[in-house]
């Protein structure tokens, strides 16, 4: 940041009949002489030490538009040397486009021509004068309101045409190539105006002209889903960013994840408490009843530098929440139904990744585990790529009743058995506000998250269990980067876990051995593929078959032992022995 007393005195430097009132150093306007006008503005420059906006210029007659002091000594001609922070080494920022040799000069000029009375007054209703309109070089074409989109050199190529009063009635004129992208920003020359200064960055061009008009330089987009378009470098020379959006969550969303690219120097705008949901600058300046620059100017002096990091005081609060919610538990994590599961691992924590070879019962025991957890009255979701909905809401209910598939579907059911599939449907009917089964083959991070914030909203609980079959079934963009892709699930697995504090079981198939089976002692190499699997797993576990699955009597004797193989929190090893009670597709712990 420029040091307050050099922008103060380069200024004083160079106005020499300069005279002080209050905050601002006024004198004749020297760039109005310098261009001959007939009558010469005042020159204000606003100089509080404790402003954002400090060593902003502004002339009294608009010979040109207002900026800081490294545009002042550049409109003056001033040896670059001589200008506090001025940078001979850096570079313009370049457009990605080829300007045109046709611009829209000679429409907007017949635009502005027929801006009326009927005009002005509606723009009067905002607080916006005809100076302001002017300068923007805003026009009408008798029936929408022509807003041009000035290049960095001095030309537009298109303008954004709206209805008045219905901003959602709007269409592009002009070169397509400018319609959307970095090219679609409104008043863009603002920015080489404020290099050493503050800038704002609002939604809508009307929005900007009440900026304009109480003072301050800012810059437009057409809609807040344009600021993934704004590049960082571009506003690199510039201190301090202002992002005014409207009073609407995906507003603020947007505006937040343009504050992480470009860091501290932004500053998201709160609404005062009177703002309605979805209203912007306009409603506040169009309603009588409110000073727009005395809120403008408190949102602005309230406002603090964009930080990635969670306040102190709210982690410490949200610390403070986490152990009065794990008071009085007997276990750390969530219930499993087994006693010496939940006792070796404390429950449920993480990102725990089973992995076993095929047929070894994964699948199974992650149902009954999942449902278990569901009957709790604790949500679930299972994003299954494995065996699809029915089946396993069928090996649900088999799993309820005691009655294998076929006795269910074949309709020959003893009064005793119609009572125990009656009891278990309805309990499959309560346990699904709880578990909900997920087969989208687009699965992405991103839609995962919104699953996650509907079922804690929808169920009003913080807890939640995230069962993923199988990691290798996640979606790809193309087999060629399975392995990639399976890292890059497992970060974002970490990033939703720390986000949502949620717990997850994720499903991984084992890499065979050297004689092509799956008999040595199970390891982290074991797993498939593995990746970062062993950086990730919270616990890492191996669910290995005891059973020879040729062997006439493995469809009713499948005994698995379950392994730790590697776990942050508990100690390696055996775990216990688990029997698959089949056809009822449930294991016993002995």
């Amino acid at each position: 940041m420029i040091p307050f007393e050099l922008i103060k005195a380069f200024y004083e430097a160079n106005l020499p009949p300069a005279t002080w009132k209050g905050h601002h150093l006024v004198a004749p306007c020297p760039i109005c002489s310098r261009l001959n006008k007939e009558k010469p503005g005042q020159l204000a420059v606003f100089l509080n030490p404790e402003s954002y906006f400090r060593g902003y210029f502004k002339c009294t007659q608009g010979c040109v538009p207002g900026g800081y002091h490294i545009y002042f000594g550049q409109m003056q001609g001033i040896e670059g040397r001589l200008v506090p922070g001025h940078d001979p080494e850096a570079d313009a920022y370049a457009l990605n486009r080829s300007y045109p040799t046709r611009h829209l000069g000679p429409e907007i000029d017949k635009f502005c021509a027929l801006m009326g009375p009927e005009q002005l007054d509606y723009f009067a209703r905002f607080g916006i004068s005809q100076a302001t309109l002017q300068q923007l070089r805003i026009g009408f074409n008798g029936r929408y309101l022509i807003f041009p989109y000035i290049q960095e050199n001095g030309m537009a190529y298109a303008a954004r045409c709206i209805m008045p009063d219905k901003p959602e009635d709007y269409f592009f004129h002009g070169n397509e190539a400018f319609f959307s992208g970095e090219a679609a920003l409104f008043n863009t020359q603002e920015i080489s105006r404020c290099e050493g200064g503050a800038l704002f960055i609002t939604e809508g061009e009307l929005n900007l002209l009440i900026l304009k008009e109480l003072g301050y330089p800012a810059v437009a987009v057409p809609s807040t889903d344009a600021l993934i378009h704004l590049a960082p470098e571009r506003l690199a020379r510039v201190e301090h960013l202002f992002l005014l959006v409207a009073n609407t969550p995906e507003a603020r969303l947007a505006a937040r994840d343009f504050a992480v690219r470009v860091g501290f120097k932004a500053r998201i705008l709160s609404w005062p408490s009177q703002v309605q949901r979805g209203q912007h600058l306009a409603d506040l300046a169009a309603d009588e009843a409110l000073d727009t620059k005395k809120t403008l100017l408190k949102m602005i002096q309230e406002s603090k530098a964009f930080s990635p990091f969670t306040s102190p005081e709210k982690e410490h609060r949200q610390f403070v929440e986490f152990i009065d919610h794990e008071k009085g538990k007997a276990i750390m994590g969530l219930e499993t139904g087994f006693a010496k599961m939940d006792s070796h691992l404390e429950g449920l924590r993480g990102i725990n990744i089973l992995g076993g070879p095929p047929k070894a019962g994964k699948s199974c025991f992650f149902m009954q585990i999942s449902t278990q957890v569901a009957q709790r009255r604790i949500p679930v979701i299972y994003y299954d790529f494995e065996n699809g909905r029915q089946k396993i809401y069928m090996r649900t209910l088999v799993r309820l009743t005691g009655l294998a598939e076929k006795k269910i579907v074949s309709a020959q059911l003893t009064p005793e058995e119609e009572a125990a599939l009656k009891k278990a449907q309805t309990q499959l009917e309560a346990l699904l506000s709880h578990f909900r089964v997920v087969n989208d083959r687009q699965l992405t991070p991103d839609t995962m998250r919104r699953h996650i914030d509907f079922i804690k909203h929808e169920t009003r609980k913080d807890e939640l269990l995230i069962v993923v079959d199988s990691l290798h079934k996640l979606p790809f963009k193309d087999l060629t980067e399975r392995r990639t892709g399976i890292d890059s699930w497992l970060r974002q697995l970490e990033a939703i876990r720390d986000e949502h504090r949620v717990c997850f079981l994720v499903i991984s198939e084992l890499s065979r051995g050297k004689g092509g089976g799956y008999g040595e002692k199970p390891d982290l190499s074991s797993f498939k593929e593995s990746g970062d699997i062993e950086y990730s797993a919270d616990n890492a576990l191996i669910l290995m078959p005891d059973w020879d699955p040729m062997a006439p009597t493995a469809a009713q004797q499948r005994r698995s032992i379950l392994w730790v193989v590697a776990s942050r929190e508990s100690s390696p090893g055996k775990v216990a022995d688990y029997v698959l009670d089949f056809p009822y597709w449930r294991f016993k712990e002995e």
